[in-house]
């Protein structure tokens, strides 16, 4: 399975890059959802290096890409908030990973989504001239943004159904090698505790 997990991340990075071949694929990259994966399915925190730097990679790459072809200046603290949200993610994967329940991947993802949303948006407001620092100026940051470029809201749409589908992706490959290998799954576990759960009041009812 590891093996597995670790082909499907190398894919979700390449997928990362496609923009700069196609900008048409722009903003549907899984973010949050490549680290969070890795850190719910690999168990050796080792690993958790290989979704960690292959974002913060492709994510200076891609962003080195805009900045030469639109001419403006790489920001810094917008890379380093990008960075905070990745490890942000891989925090989440672990706490998804010690609960085993398809209800918290599916809750995972979506904090993960709204957290880099939050976080590289907020920053936007602050550092940007453009933007009002009030609450008026915030909001605008987050649902509008620039009038000469598509509402922020529709970036978040495309990010957020770009880690939903990742993450229903990855972790249905997953789970359906676990079932052929009959290994353990998240599924599994979680009916594996609803059984023992009930045996003692079979037991009761028996004596």
């Amino acid at each position: 399975m590891r093996t597995a997990a670790i082909v499907l991340i190398l894919l979700a990075l390449a997928y990362r890059v496609l923009p700069t071949l196609d900008m048409t694929w722009a903003n549907f990259a899984p973010f949050a959802a490549i680290a969070f994966c890795g850190a719910v399915y690999f168990r050796d925190k080792r690993l958790w290096l290989l979704p960690f730097a292959g974002l913060c990679l492709t994510d200076l790459y891609v962003n080195w890409f805009y900045a030469r072809e639109y001419g403006y200046h790489l920001e810094w603290t917008g890379y380093v908030a990008r960075v905070i949200s990745f490890a942000a993610g891989l925090g989440l994967g672990w706490w998804v990973s010690t609960r085993k329940s398809w209800l918290w991947l599916l809750n995972g993802s979506l904090l993960g989504a709204l957290l880099f949303y939050f976080v590289t948006n907020t920053l936007s407001w602050w550092s940007d001239a453009f933007y009002a620092k009030t609450l008026a100026g915030w909001w605008q940051a987050l649902t509008i943004g620039h009038p000469e470029y598509p509402p922020t809201i529709y970036f978040f749409r495309n990010t957020l159904f770009g880690d939903l589908m990742f993450t229903g992706l990855f972790a249905g490959v997953m789970e359906w090698i676990a079932k052929r290998n009959e290994e353990p799954s998240l599924l599994d576990d979680e009916e594996e505790e609803t059984e023992g759960e009930k045996q003692p009041a079979e037991a009761e009812v028996k004596e």
